[in-house]
């Protein structure tokens, strides 16, 4: 009786932590992790806190190759997520790291780590919020997060990209597909023998993770080496045939908020998200997002949005397919295309032109925003506005 009880307690609260809908009936025995809404407690004195300091994302120089990088055959110091020479070789030769971090509350902002990923990918998760999956390869950074829960989208992006998955939870039907998958032995959540730790500024209680340390937990579990990463393209020009467009919005709703300023000095996107609810979309505030590990702002070579299917899979908790082939647009150098995005079951996400030739994204680093197949875009260049919608 004490074992049943124990298990649905744990059960209670694992529901507690990710949403207040009603999960799916789960179908395996596996127990469910911890929480990621745990009370604040000290962090062990055993448990070193971690440093705020970072290496910087490297760039790409003048004598980059003007065939460029890709979709193979990548060098073997080029990371091929970002198509660009790595200061560390090293680091490719282990899995890529998919990282869940936060977007709400507000309160958690600035984020850890962000500005330092290959990739992220911002996708709805329920009431209005959205959640990113930030990953990382050719670079490390100390502190990642606050990291959060999981959702059915992560796991395909895990297998795309072959990655160590780092989270804080999930409901019961996410989690039960989570440990059923190939993927089973590289899901690290909170727990005495994973590296994840609690990180308390402020008074605080903030789950985190360090890159590098994740990375050797991998080695010491066999589940580390070098991956095959290919689908992306790397070209330093702008294609032809580009839209001048310098500022791109992107609406999930009357919470969560963003905009990206192309920013002609730097040749990237600098991030600028919601301050205060806008529900009737006629106040909008923002504020600029930096980076609280490097006290940077959250600046990206190339801007992605993606049309995919969103799959009502339970009252609150969408499914988004994205596997197949859809529409999108690419933001590179200031300039808009029309492309059309493709992700086979153990691919990466990657571009192609509308005639089918791959799309040359600028070397660096790629923010994705995804969002629902009937979504709306109000082109007024050099303004492009996004407006999330799911049937």
């Amino acid at each position: 009786m004490k074992k049943l009880f124990y298990l649905f307690a744990s059960l209670s609260l694992l529901l507690a932590a990710c949403g207040s809908a009603a999960p799916a009936t789960p179908t395996s025995t596996a127990t469910a992790p911890a929480t990621d809404t745990a009370t604040a407690s000290p962090l062990p004195t055993n448990t070193p806190l971690p440093t705020e300091t970072s290496t910087s994302v490297p760039t790409p120089t003048l004598s980059y190759p003007a065939e460029g990088y890709g979709p193979s055959n990548f060098p073997l110091n080029v990371d091929p997520l970002t198509g660009v020479e790595v200061t560390d070789p090293t680091l490719l030769d282990r899995r890529p790291m998919l990282i869940k971090v936060t977007n709400i509350p507000r309160d958690n902002r600035p984020q850890w780590g962000l500005s330092l990923a290959d990739i992220v990918f911002e996708y709805y998760t329920e009431e209005g919020a959205t959640r990113f999956a930030a990953i990382f390869l050719g670079n490390d950074a100390d502190i990642v997060g606050p990291i959060r829960s999981g959702r059915f989208i992560d796991g395909q992006l895990v297998k795309g990209y072959k990655a160590i998955f780092a989270f804080g939870s999930a409901y019961i039907s996410e989690w039960d597909r989570f440990v059923r998958s190939d993927y089973a032995n590289r899901l690290v959540i909170e727990g005495a023998s994973t590296p994840l730790t609690r990180f308390e500024p402020k008074g605080a209680n903030f789950l985190v993770a360090n890159t590098s340390t994740l990375s050797q937990w991998a080695t010491t579990n066999g589940v580390n080496g070098k991956q095959v990463l290919d689908g992306m393209s790397f070209k330093l020009p702008a294609p032809s045939g580009g839209q001048p467009v310098t500022q791109v919005y992107v609406r999930y709703s009357g919470v969560i908020y963003n905009r990206w300023d192309y920013d002609p000095a730097t040749g990237r996107y600098l991030r600028f998200v919601d301050a205060v609810d806008d529900y009737n979309n006629n106040n909008p505030k923002y504020v600029q997002l930096t980076d609280r590990l490097t006290s940077q702002p959250i600046a990206f070579d190339n801007l992605v949005v993606l049309y995919v299917v969103h799959e009502l899979y339970s009252p609150g908790i969408y499914d988004i397919q994205l596997n197949g082939s859809g529409d999108g647009y690419a933001f590179r150098d200031g300039q808009a295309y029309q492309v059309k995005w493709q992700r086979n079951s153990a691919d990466v996400v990657s571009l192609t032109n509308p005639d089918g030739t791959p799309f040359s994204f600028k070397p660096g680093t790629t923010w994705f925003e995804v969002l629902g197949t009937y979504s709306t875009l109000d082109q007024t260049s050099p303004v492009w506005r996004f407006a999330n919608y799911m049937p």
